[in-house]
């Protein structure tokens, strides 16, 4: 196919397609999706190999959020049955890191929902950071707190942080619907504070929301002119209690599509694989990490994720490694650049993808689908029974999912 080979030819030189070959990727039939994925896989071993980053998420505080993304469990007004507490503890947070990190986990996002933080919020996160890193050598953390006021971004730094996470989730034109209590524009600007910081800026999407083709297509091309280290692809979990709860869209082979042409417009970034692949890639999760060079291991903000022994077991078992802890990340010219996604310091939180954060984390759900008439039907039967809400780990006296 003359459009694959093309991509593939630019993705190798880090050259930008065209508008309309990107949307040519999304437009593309089931019967070609192995083609697509065999493509965007010389790609994405060309910058990365066979790595695959192991990301962990810990919920610094769940729930309670003042905005109205309406993908969001944690949202104003939510009545979706999640976990809600507030702060963790410096050693609480410390001590759920530690499960992600001893299941091979290379980073931890920590996560919490609001609007933004305070001042005093960022101390308690500094204090949190610091402990983490005072018990484990060499990890990445990034922080993922919603939108940042002046000043506040340059402070994680200094306390430790390596990364901020700040997702455009959508297009500007459709942003508007999604969530009205804050704007396109304040996401943007909390993703270039952190870049003018010093950290390490990681933004993503979330697909399966309603959009168009060209509105997946307007979001990663955003994305990829405010030059994140880190892109994590959200496809949405619908949680029962939220306004998006019937967007069933998905079919595995609109997220592979979805994340080929994420890989093609950004390829030499790291791609990571976030909320929602248990739920819409299921069993063709491995051909995604021909995709994706980095996935987050075990559950993730409100919702539960795969057990992380077969997350080992299946990256293992599709011929892939996991990335340790003394390996950089990104390529050569990137990590040079002072993006800090080298060993350490790489953009992380895209996270989540779940529950997120109000503004915050932009995390949060995602899921893929646009509806455009080149969009794959939606699955006769929607998969509920893949959605449970977390009920283990931080903010309970259970053992995490790690």
């Amino acid at each position: 196919m003359d459009l694959l080979n093309t991509l593939v030819d630019k993705g190798l030189r880090r050259e930008l397609p065209t508008r309309e070959e990107a949307l040519a990727v999304l437009a593309t039939s089931d019967d070609d999706v192995l083609d697509v994925v065999a493509a965007a896989g010389k790609v994405r071993r060309h910058w990365f190999g066979r790595r695959v980053k192991l990301n962990y998420l810990v919920n610094l505080k769940s729930g309670l959020c003042p905005e109205d993304c309406s993908y969001c469990s944690q949202r104003l007004g939510s009545r979706t049955g999640i976990l809600k507490y507030t702060w963790l503890k410096p050693d609480e947070a410390s001590k759920a890191a530690a499960a992600g990190l001893a299941g091979g986990a290379k980073r931890v996002c920590l996560v919490a929902s609001g609007r933004g933080p305070t001042d005093r919020d960022v101390d308690r996160v500094s204090e949190t950071i610091k402990a983490i890193k005072d018990q484990n050598e060499g990890v990445e953390v990034c922080a993922c707190l919603g939108l940042l006021s002046d000043g506040q971004a340059e402070r994680l730094r200094e306390a430790g942080a390596d990364a901020y996470n700040h997702n455009l989730n959508t297009s500007e034109a459709t942003y508007g619907d999604i969530t009205t209590t804050h704007t396109y524009a304040d996401r943007v600007d909390t993703v270039s504070k952190a870049h003018a910081a010093g950290l390490s800026a990681c933004s993503g999407l979330i697909a399966g929301m309603g959009e168009s083709d060209e509105d997946l297509v307007d979001v990663v091309f955003s994305l990829r002119a405010l030059d994140p280290d880190s892109v994590p692809v959200n496809f949405l979990i619908p949680v029962e209690g939220t306004p998006l709860a019937k967007e069933w869209n998905l079919t595995p082979q609109r997220c592979l599509r979805i994340l080929a042409m994420v890989r093609f417009v950004c390829p030499d970034v790291e791609v990571r694989i976030a909320g929602g692949r248990e739920v819409h890639l299921r069993t063709q999760q491995p051909l995604a990490l021909h995709l994706a060079n980095s996935i987050f291991l075990g559950d993730y903000l409100t919702t539960e994720g795969q057990a992380g022994k077969a997350d080992l077991e299946m990256i293992a078992d599709a011929g892939f490694e996991v990335e340790g802890a003394g390996e950089v990340t990104l390529p050569e010219h990137r990590a040079a650049a002072g993006g800090g996604c080298g060993s350490h310091a790489e953009a992380g939180c895209g996270s989540s993808a779940e529950a997120g954060c109000g503004s915050g984390c932009g995390s949060h759900e995602g899921g893929s689908v646009c509806g455009t008439a080149a969009a794959a039907a939606p699955a006769a039967e929607p998969r509920t029974d893949l959605v449970a809400v977390r009920r283990r780990g931080a903010g309970t006296d259970l053992a995490p999912n790690a």
